[in-house]
């Protein structure tokens, strides 16, 4: 498999921005990315970003930068998202199937440390690892977690194989752990599986092992049982970094291992059971791989880096696309994706057994998939995406395949019947027959569901042609064989496989009835016969009847109609079931009676009253009572509780059926009532809900309806005490106490000692819940309360009772545990002995015991030694100095490396024996070179040089005896040696001396003397490859010369000299061996030509039977022919194939014309019976008195074609009278014109024409019209001139026609004077009708000229007016227009006015469009977007028009952003009260109020123009119909807002009222549904932080970053309005679209509020007046008195107040009187 890069989804950021985690969803159909910032992004199949949503923090209060997403992933539905935080949170967001669906939180999981990492393999299940060491377990449906294993290392990694049913953690002291949900049948163990050398970060579980890589550049794959498999060191690579993850295909065939700037691939080769490593994929400056995920169906990796990019990659092998329908893409060896190319449909075809898929097809209508492997079939259903993958074994691709049934494939192959139903992967079943017509196999599988039938598949087949066989394929074994009198040819089971239906050759209609075996027979002349789909009814024709059986169980039952056609097919649809019949050219249908079917199709269409009167009419049976229970369930899911209750009590179920009766009496009784639904009520759904033992859903509606009661009594009833105790303390019940103590006592009555002290445990008395978890054997959980109080740990006696139990019980670990939390090291170090504890008891004695650590160590090594986890007990026993005990502990393990390693850092000499030992493995595995130093450092340099005499490895023994002996002795010595083997005949060990001591050719002459050619070729080939093909032909030449022929030509073969070999052969008269040569090595031809020699030295009839032996003779006849060779040709033809003589006689003319012997050429092609041919060469060479000769003599019919050839060339030589006089000899006078009219002489053309062809004279003409047109100017005065002579012989027609055609855009007044006189001779002598088109012609050309006057006089002649005056119109000639109109029409006077206007508009004069048509120009104006001058002209109109204009001009600036600008414009022409502006005042009102930086001293100007305008607004809206109206409030409450921000600004202005500005800023709080809820809030709290008011100060902010971080997440729904409790400030308020306030603001408002909550020195409580209520609160909490505001500060009027004329205006005295002076000051 290879990489290949196809798109960035997300671009790298310059720093370091960590993509966190990735995860594809399960369907394909969406892909997640997360961000360090916290961000999930959501992309689609194709890459292309789609949504979002940002995570939050487990508690807001520590803000959103408090946490890291550590992992995540898609639910096995797709449509949720768990994510894992490091704030020790898991939440699982609902995301929908759909784009854009709300994120809603439907789960959360709080757990004690930091989330690492996540998977979710199944529904409801979430696995996950935590800091702390532990791999627990969520279950989203009970919302619950619970711990699967605990260790006491950090959880690095967690993967989990192909299926999902089995998981590895890796942990950060190198440890994996493995767990099986479902080990599948294969045995593997589960628990600690092995020990990396570093922590397993990039973890991945493949179909054959596990691979694990780290921080030590090494790649390790180890075995299902741990054992290293193969490792790929990386170290020695200065470019290579540490490895960081790793992803695994689905298939299971290749695993991604992500590092710095590069992407490792590796694939499983089945065949070597090996890993191979593919080519990396680099890419610089891509930095480190953070996070992989590889896509479900295996086509697509994505990479997230440490700067923040994704990048995507796609994975295959290769491509093909079958038949141009489907595109096959293989993924991997044993996965492919089938796409469909027209509707895009995907099926991920795959081997779950790893196989190779070797081919895949298409078959059945393009429906379903075939493919092999070695050993398995997959077969799969594209449109159900139901796969299937079977043991097969292969037949040489001799299957035939049926897809006739939809759910099932059958398969025929020798004799033999297989079927495969499609979504199971075992054979369903295998019989023998050798019938495979699809009429006479029936197989029905599940097709029709029954009660106590959970598979029901079954198949009736013919095992010869008179004997039916009915199998239960499901559980493998014949339900009856039946044997008929006459031969079968259809035969059909029912739906639920209960009957069989079969027809004979003499049309009898049989039924057989498979669990009585009885047959009958049903009909005879039975032409049609079909199931009724979805039911038991028989629809057959017998000769003119149609026959139906409605109760299949009574076949003397049938009702019968007469027909006068044929049946041909049966549909059931919408309600009803039609027999189609064909009555001669005709189509009738014929309806049965529904009623009577099936009492299923009721149930189908939900009528459940119709099913219980069908089941009314039944008596009791086991079929009937199927019904009942069918419709009981159905009708309770449908609420139809009366029909429930009746079938509860057909079913004798009487407990149900007297509480469906009760609750049916309360649902009545509410109906009536009410007349509502009475199911909706909730006493009925809790009912509902407990028959469903829903209890939860039962406590939630009668919750809804406040009735605790109820709830409490229904779980006392039922003993769920925990459950009517967390009731009512949710509630507060006053029962409570009596509850527990109720409680309690119930469960010392029932001995649940354990439960007791849990309770005891929840009240807080801890110390009666450890006496109870003693007395329930439960010390450990009593340990546990007890370590976790510190006043139970200073108490001995509980703590010493609590010891001896787990003593007892043998809990030495907690125990030791227990006695380490009191200080007690001396005993918690001998428990945690006992207990084999050795971690925590080497931890323990480094603080307190130092000097026994060492013994510890070993202890612990010793104690891992017994378990037999050798591995684990090595660095053990090296932190304890045991070295031989470590080497042993090694070498048991078989960590050979390890051992090596702890051998070379050993100072003694004691470890001497181990290298022998290691080494002498390392032999046995053949790994010499590792083994050979391991000797040599061992002392044992015999043993090296004897294991490689042994193993045959001679050019290494002799390296290493080379170190004890000189070049020339020991080269002397290998020669002696080699010919003393070469005497004995032992050339192979011969060679191999000679070749160690480098004397090949020593070698190379010994065979050569021993005439052993083919080892002198095999060392020539290796030692010398460059004189290979030399010593070939020379041993050839050298066989050649004694003879041996075939041993020659093999070398002549290897020589690459195949010529040689035939000619050898050839010279010695070897013709076959010389024809097979040639055949086999030289190419199509060279046999032919062998054969021809052959022939040609045989001569004769011998010749002739030779080629017809080889199939040659008219082959090599040709062949004589094409080499000149005419005498052997005409031999050879004479004796054999007479008929190509001529053919032969004229080649050799041919031959002779090419020689020029045209005379001798002329008789051989007269022979050939050709004569047209030499007359084509007399023609050729321009002979022309030899071609007519031989034409006229041999050929008449070329005479003309001798006569046209000779007229064409005269007319090359210009002399047209002679090829004219030819031509009509010829009889071709078409073309004497053509020649003609290509010599441009046309009158010569028109001649000859109107002489020999006058009916094409017309056409003629026409042409030279075209042609004349084509040339221009030239052409042009050939037209005039035409025109000219059609006019002087009063063809006035055609002198039009003629002058109307010239067109020369160079000569303008020609144009037009040819035109006029068109027009003039149009008018003059043609018709009316004539002479207006020739007008209507005329006058556009003269327009298109601009000579509108011209055009116009033209028009007027024929009393064209219209056509006229838009001549002048065009002309811009207004005048002469409105005069013609005036004048002659005075119709168009208006027209012409519209015109003149458009004119203007479109010409852009506005100014002189003023003086016509106004409005035209305002518009105008404001298209333009010349605004001012709109406005100042719309002034100069009525004050409707202006505020028409105004209104558009301020929509226009509103759109611009320009708030300001429309603020000055109502200022300055007024704010008339028309509805249709409302909707632009608001805009206006609420864009001023969301500009940044306008609560100033220096803004008091804009905010008293917006006061001003509104206040003009309100008093229009008093007088008008408005008055009083929604909108009429709302703009008054706008007109206070407005007050309130004007009288701030101008506050702020003065010192002195610092103050006032503040109480402003807190007033408008009240006013968040018009003002943005975070920028009012921040000023507020700004404003009374200036003026020192802290605690209001500090509510406000902290509000303020509330709604920040609920604007960033979009919602306001999680808001805290508990501060403002019992005030007027709103809680629901427009979610603002985004921040009014800076980044840098905001950051600078959460450092305050922060520093004052941990200075703790304001209290977080609004401050009150003598109302009891909050002080800036208009309404009172307690009276629900609403107070008037103050003008001035907004604040309520309570006493000391100033009243104005104005109703509802009131001030407070002292802030008026403070304004007063404020102002007095300033003037």
């Amino acid at each position: 498999m290879q990489l290949k890069h196809l798109k960035t989804l997300l671009t790298p950021q310059e720093g370091a921005a960590k993509v966190t985690c990735m995860t594809w969803a399960p369907n394909n159909g969406k892909f997640a990315v997360c961000t360090v910032d916290r961000v999930v992004l959501l992309y689609d199949e194709q890459g292309e970003k789609r949504d979002k949503f940002s995570t939050k923090p487990a508690d807001s209060k520590y803000g959103k930068k408090s946490y890291v997403v550590k992992a995540m992933a898609f639910s096995p539905d797709s449509t949720k998202i768990a994510i894992a935080q490091t704030d020790n949170i898991i939440y699982v967001y609902k995301i929908g199937e759909e784009w854009g669906e709300k994120k809603v939180i439907c789960n959360k999981f709080v757990q004690t440390s930091a989330l690492t990492c996540l998977l979710w393999p199944a529904e409801h299940a979430i696995v996950f690892g935590l800091a702390e060491g532990k791999v627990r377990l969520a279950n989203t449906k009970t919302n619950k977690s619970s711990t699967v294993y605990g260790t006491d290392s950090y959880v690095v990694s967690l993967t989990s194989n192909v299926s999902g049913k089995g998981m590895l953690s890796g942990h950060a002291d190198g440890t994996v752990v493995r767990y099986f949900f479902d080990d599948e049948g294969s045995g593997d163990s589960q628990g600690k599986l092995l020990t990396h050398p570093c922590p397993p970060y990039a973890l991945a579980w493949a179909s054959n092992s596990i691979i694990v890589a780290g921080c030590d550049k090494k790649i390790v794959a180890y075995g299902r049982e741990g054992h290293i498999l193969q490792m790929f060191d990386y170290s020695g690579d200065r470019s290579e970094k540490e490895f960081t993850v790793a992803a695994t295909s689905p298939s299971g065939q290749s695993v991604v291992i992500g590092s710095y700037d590069r992407l490792r691939v590796f694939n499983w080769g089945p065949r070597k059971g090996a890993w191979d490593e593919a080519s990396p994929k680099e890419i610089p400056n891509l930095y480190t791989i953070t996070a992989l995920a590889w896509k479900k169906d295996g086509s697509r990796l994505c990479a997230g880096t440490l700067c923040g990019g994704v990048e995507q990659f796609d994975c295959c092998l290769r491509r093909s696309i079958y038949k141009n329908k489907f595109e096959m893409t293989f993924v991997g060896l044993s996965q492919v994706i089938v796409k469909n190319l027209s509707t895009g449909m995907r099926v991920v075809l795959k081997s779950h057994y790893g196989y190779e898929i070797d081919e895949v097809k298409i078959m059945g209508k393009d429906r379903y998939l075939v493919a092999h492997t070695s050993d398995t079939l997959l077969l799969g259903d594209l449109v159900s995406n139901k796969l299937s993958e079977v043991a097969w074994q292969g037949s040489g691709g001799n299957e035939k395949f049926f897809f006739e049934n939809e759910t099932v494939c059958m398969i025929f192959n020798a004799g033999e019947l297989t079927l495969v139903e499609y979504g199971s992967n075992e054979i369903l079943g295998s019989v023998r027959t050798e019938f495979m017509n699809p009429h006479l196999i029936s197989v029905r599988l599940n097709e029709r569901k029954q009660r106590g039938v959970e598979d029901n598949k079954k198949l009736a087949y013919l095992i010869d042609i008179k004997t039916i066989a009915i199998v239960d394929v499901a559980a493998g074994y014949n339900l009856g064989t039946i044997n008929h009198d006459s031969k079968i040819d259809w035969l059909e089971l029912n739906e639920t496989g209960r009957k069989l239906l079969f027809r004979d050759k003499k049309l009898r209609l049989h039924l057989h009835d498979i669990e009585s075996s009885v047959k009958a027979t049903m009909l005879s002349f039975c032409s049609y016969v079909q199931w009724v789909p979805a039911s038991d009814v028989v629809v057959a024709q017998n000769r003119g009847n149609l026959c139906v059986w409605y109760n299949i169980d009574s076949p003397e039952r049938v009702t019968m109609f007469p027909l006068r056609g044929d049946v041909v097919d049966l549909e059931r649809s919408n309600g009803k079931t039609e027999v189609i019949v064909t009555e001669g050219v005709n189509t009738v249908s014929y309806t049965l009676d529904e009623g009577l079917i099936e009492f299923g199709t009721a149930i189908d269409d939900e009528d459940y009253y119709r099913a219980t009167a069908f089941l009314e009419t039944l008596e009791m049976s086991s079929e009937t009572e199927a019904m009942w229970k069918t419709l009981s369930k159905l009708s309770l899911e449908a609420r139809q509780l009366h029909i429930a209750e009746r079938c509860f009590a057909a079913l004798g179920d009487v407990s149900k059926a007297r509480f469906l009766n009760e609750t049916n009496k309360i649902a009545d009784q509410v109906s009536k009532e009410s007349g509502g639904d009475g199911t909706e009520f909730y006493q009925v759904k809790a009912r509902l809900a407990m028959l469903e033992k829903n209890y939860k859903l039962a406590e939630m509606y009668f919750m809804e309806q406040n009735a605790i009661d109820e709830v409490m009594e229904m779980y006392q009833e039922l003993h769920m005490w925990d459950d009517c105790i967390a009731v009512a303390e949710a509630k507060g019940h006053p029962e409570l106490d009596n509850l527990r103590r109720s409680y309690y006592q119930w469960l010392m009555e029932t001995n649940q000692e354990e439960k007791a002290g849990e309770v005891k445990e929840g009240e807080q008395d801890y110390t009666a819940a450890i006496n109870l978890y003693l007395k329930a054997g439960l010390p450990a959980k009593a340990a546990r309360l007890a370590m976790s109080r510190e006043e139970l740990v200073s108490n001995n006696d509980i703590i010493n009772r609590i010891a001896a139990a787990l003593i007892k019980g043998e809990f030495y670990e907690r125990a030791g545990d227990l006695f380490e939390r009191i200080r007690n090291n001396q005993r918690a170090l001998d428990c945690y002995r006992k207990g084999n504890a050795f971690r925590k008891a080497v931890e323990l004695a480094r603080m307190a015991f130092p000097a026994d650590v060492v013994k510890l160590e070993e202890a612990w090594g010793d104690y891992l030694v017994q378990q037999k986890q050798m591995d684990a007990a090595i660095n053990h026993y090296i932190e304890a100095g045991c070295s031989s005990k470590a080497i042993e502990a090694a070498i048991g393990a078989r960590q050979w490396k390890k051992a090596v390693h702890i051998l070379e850092l050993q100072e003694d000499r004691s470890g001497g024996k181990y290298f022998l030992k290691i080494a002498q493995h390392y032999a046995s595995i053949q790994e010499y070179e590792v083994a050979e130093p391991l000797f040599v450092k061992g002392g044992y340099i015999k043993d090296a040089i004897e294991m490689y005499t042994v193993a045959g490895r001679w050019e290494q023994a002799h390296k290493l005896a080379a170190e004890c002996m000189t070049p020339e002795d020991l080269s002397a010595l290998y020669i002696s040696r080699a010919q003393n083997l070469e005497a004995e005949g032992k050339h192979k060990e011969a060679e191999r001396l000679f070749v160690t001591v480098e004397e090949p050719d020593l070698a190379i002459t010994m065979y050569k003397k021993n005439r052993m050619f083919d080892d002198v070729i095999r060392l020539v080939a290796k030692h010398h490859p460059d004189l290979l093909a030399e010593t070939h032909l020379h041993l050839a030449k050298e066989l050649e010369t004694e003879s041996r022929f075939s041993e020659a030509e093999y070398h002549y073969m290897e020589g690459q000299d195949w010529k040689a070999a035939v000619n050898m052969y050839r010279v010695s008269e070897l013709w076959e061996e010389a024809y097979r040569v040639a055949k086999s090595h030289g190419g199509t031809s060279a046999h032919k030509q062998v054969a021809y020699l052959w022939a040609k030295s045989l001569g004769g009839e011998a010749a002739v039977k030779l080629l017809n032996k080889f199939g040659l003779l008219e082959t090599a006849i040709d062949f004589a022919a094409d080499n000149y060779s005419f005498d052997f040709a005409f031999e050879l033809a004479r004796l054999s194939t007479k008929n190509k003589i001529p053919e032969i006689h004229l080649k050799k003319a041919m031959f002779l014309e090419d020689e020029g012997k045209f005379a001798e050429a002329e008789t051989e092609f007269i022979k050939a019976g050709k004569p047209k041919e030499a007359v084509l060469m007399y023609v050729h060479n321009q002979e022309w008195a030899g071609a007519l000769r031989v034409a006229e003599a041999n050929d008449p019919d070329s005479v003309s074609d001798v006569l046209v050839g000779q007229a064409r060339f005269c007319f090359e030589q210009k002399d047209f009278q002679k090829a004219e006089a030819f031509l009509l000899r010829a009889q071709r006078p078409e073309m004497a014109i053509k020649y003609y009219k290509d010599a441009d002489m046309w009158s010569d053309a028109m001649r000859i024409c109107k002489e020999y062809l006058p009916t094409k004279l017309s056409v003629l003409q026409e042409e030279y019209e075209k042609e004349a047109t084509k040339k221009g100017s030239r052409g042009v005065e050939g037209m005039v001139e035409q025109a000219k002579e059609w006019e002087q012989s009063g063809e006035y027609s055609r002198a039009v026609e003629f002058y109307l055609k010239v067109k020369d855009s160079t000569n303008v007044p020609l144009m037009e004077k040819c035109w006029m006189k068109a027009a003039e001779l149009a008018i003059k002598f043609l018709t009316q009708e004539r002479a207006v088109d020739v007008i209507q012609t005329v006058g556009p050309r003269l327009t298109q000229l601009r000579k509108y006057s011209a055009a116009a006089e033209l028009y007027l002649n024929l009393d064209l007016i219209k056509e006229a005056i838009d001549a002048f119109i065009e002309g811009e000639e207004w005048n002469k227009a409105k005069r013609v109109a005036k004048e002659l029409d005075p119709r168009f006077e208006d027209y012409v006015d519209q015109r003149y206007k458009e004119h203007l508009k479109n010409q852009g004069k506005a100014d002189s469009l003023v003086g016509v048509d106004v409005i035209a120009a305002l518009d105008l104006y404001a298209e333009r977007g010349q605004w001012e001058k709109c406005i100042e002209t719309a002034s100069k109109q009525n004050y409707k028009i202006l505020h028409k204009y105004v209104a558009l001009y301020a929509t226009h600036l509103i759109k611009e952003g320009n708030a300001e600008k429309v603020l000055s414009l109502y200022s300055q022409h007024g704010a008339p009260a028309n509805p249709q502006n409302f909707n632009i005042y608001k805009r206006m009102f609420l864009d001023l109020l969301c500009l940044l930086g306008r609560d100033g001293a220096e803004c008091y100007r804009m905010w008293a123009d917006l006061r001003d305008v509104l206040i003009l607004l309100c008093e229009n809206m008093t007088k008008s119909s408005e008055a009083n109206s929604p909108a009429h409030e709302e703009f008054e409450q706008m007109l206070l807002v407005s007050h309130y921000y004007a009288t701030r600004s101008a506050a702020k202005g003065v010192d002195q009222l610092a103050s006032v500005a503040a109480k402003l800023s807190i007033s408008l709080l009240r006013h968040t549904e018009l003002i943005p809820a975070d920028k009012a809030f921040y000023e507020a709290g700004m404003a009374a932080r200036t003026v020192g008011w802290e605690n209001m100060a500090f509510i406000f902010l902290n509000h303020f970053l509330d709604l920040s971080d609920g604007i960033d997440e979009g919602n306001l729904d999680t808001l805290d309005h508990s501060d403002f409790q019992d005030t007027d400030i709103p809680f629901e308020v427009p979610v603002p679209a985004k921040l009014h306030v800076t980044e840098a603001q905001r950051e600078e408002i959460r450092d305050w509020v922060l520093a004052v909550s941990m200075d703790q020195r304001v209290e977080q409580v609004l401050p009150k007046d003598e109302r009891d209520t909050y002080e800036a609160s208009l309404l009172a909490a307690n009276t629900g008195i609403r107070s008037l505001p103050c003008v001035i500060t907004g604040y309520p009027v309570l006493r000391n107040k100033i009243e104005f004329k104005g109703p509802g205006k009131a001030a407070n005295k002292e802030d008026w009187n403070k304004f007063l002076m404020a102002t007095k000051r300033l003037d």
